[in-house]
C-alpha cells in the first residue's frame, strides 16, 4: 500500500529514535562531569546538606515540567501519570538517595581515592547487567569497552600512584553498595518505561527530604555568608543533581544503555578537565592516557550503536 513505510524504513526510524535518545542521556554525562567542580565551589557545607539543596532545586525543574504537562495535557492526565506502582518509588527514590547517601559515607569511611574508584564500577556493572534486559544482547566489545574505560578511570583517580586494596575498610564495601545501587537503578529503570519522566522530580522531592534528614542527623549545618557557595548548589540543582537525571532517564529508558554505561567514564576525565582549565587542579601526563582510554572504551562499546543496523544477528 501507498504510503506504508517498509520494514527497513521502519527500522530505520526506529535507530534513529534510539540514537536521539542516547544522544539526550550522553547529556548527562557532560551535566556529571561538573559535579566536582561546583561540589568544590559550594564551600564548606556538608555533603548531605549540599544534596539536600541540590535536589531540592530538582524537584522545582520537576515542576516546571509539571506546569508544562499540564498546559498540554490537562491536571488529570499528569496526575495519573504520577499515580506510581510501589516498585517505582523504591527503584527512582532508591536510586537517587541511595546512590547519594551511600557514596558519601563512602568518602568518610575509607580512602577517598580508593572509595571513588570503587564506586565507580557503576558504568562497568550497567554494561553487564544490560545482558539480562529483555532485547538486549552482549558482545564481546560492550565489556571491553567498558573494561577500558575502567583501567583509564583507574589511571585518572589513582593519579599515577598505586592503591593497596589488601586491608579493606567498612568504606570500601559502602563504596561497592553504591555502585551496585546506581547501576541497578539505571537498568531496572529500563523495565519502566510506562513511567514517565516526568516523575523524576517526584523522586528528587523525596530525595531531598530524606537528604535533609539524614543531614540533621549526621551534619552540622552550614550557611554560606557570601553568593559563591549559593550560586554552585543551584548551579548543581540545575545540572549535574538535576536535569541531569531527567535526561539520564530518557536515555536508559530508550537509547542504548550500554553504550550511555561506557560513556559513563568520560565524566571523571571532563571533570578533572575542568579542575584543571579553573586552576583548581594540575595538568599531568596520565591524563592524556586516561583520555585514550576513555573515549576509546566508549566508542569501542558503541560500535553496534554507530555502526548502523544489522541485518543478522550474528
Amino acid at each position: 500500500m501507498a504510503g506504508t513505510p517498509s520494514s527497513g524504513e521502519s527500522v530505520a526510524a526506529a535507530l534513529a529514535a534510539r540514537r536521539r535518545a542516547t544522544a539526550v542521556g550522553g547529556t548527562a554525562v557532560l551535566m556529571w562531569a561538573l559535579l566536582a567542580p561546583l561540589t568544590t565551589l559550594s564551600g564548606d557545607m556538608p555533603p548531605l546538606q549540599i544534596t539536600a539543596l541540590a535536589f531540592a532545586v530538582a524537584f522545582l525543574i520537576g515542576c516546571g515540567t509539571w506546569g508544562l504537562e499540564i498546559r498540554r495535557r490537562g491536571l488529570e492526565a499528569v496526575l495519573n501519570g504520577l499515580r506510581l506502582p510501589w516498585p517505582a518509588w523504591l527503584i527512582g527514590v532508591g536510586g537517587l538517595f541511595g546512590y547519594h547517601f551511600l557514596y558519601f559515607l563512602a568518602l568518610s569511611s575509607a580512602p577517598p581515592v580508593e572509595a571513588s574508584l570503587i564506586a565507580y564500577l557503576w558504568p562497568l556493572l550497567i554494561v553487564l547487567f544490560s545482558a539480562l534486559l529483555p532485547g538486549e544482547r552482549l558482545r564481546w566489545f560492550h565489556p571491553l569497552g567498558a573494561l577500558a574505560g575502567l583501567a583509564g578511570t583507574a589511571i585518572l583517580v589513582a593519579r599515577g600512584g598505586t592503591i593497596d586494596f589488601a586491608s579493606l575498610e567498612p568504606g570500601h564495601g559502602v563504596a561497592l553498595a553504591a555502585a551496585l545501587v546506581w547501576s541497578g537503578y539505571s537498568v531496572l529503570n529500563r523495565r519502566l518505561t510506562h513511567v514517565p519522566t516526568q516523575a523524576v522530580g517526584a523522586f528528587c522531592g523525596v530525595t531531598a527530604v530524606l537528604a535533609w534528614l539524614a543531614h540533621l542527623a549526621v551534619e552540622t549545618t552550614v550557611w554560606p555568608d557570601h553568593p559563591g557557595p549559593w550560586l554552585a548548589v543551584l548551579g548543581l540543582g540545575l545540572g549535574p543533581v538535576g536535569a541531569a537525571f531527567f535526561t539520564w532517564d530518557h536515555g536508559v529508558k530508550r537509547g542504548d544503555i550500554r553504550a550511555l554505561g561506557a560513556a559513563a567514564y568520560a565524566a571523571p576525565l571532563l571533570s578533572t578537565l575542568i579542575l584543571v582549565g579553573l586552576g583548581l587542579a594540575t595538568s599531568r601526563p596520565s591524563l592524556w592516557l586516561a583520555l585514550g582510554l576513555i573515549v576509546g572504551g566508549a566508542a569501542l562499546a558503541s560500535g553496534d550503536l554507530l555502526g548502523g543496523p544489522r541485518r543478522g544477528r550474528g
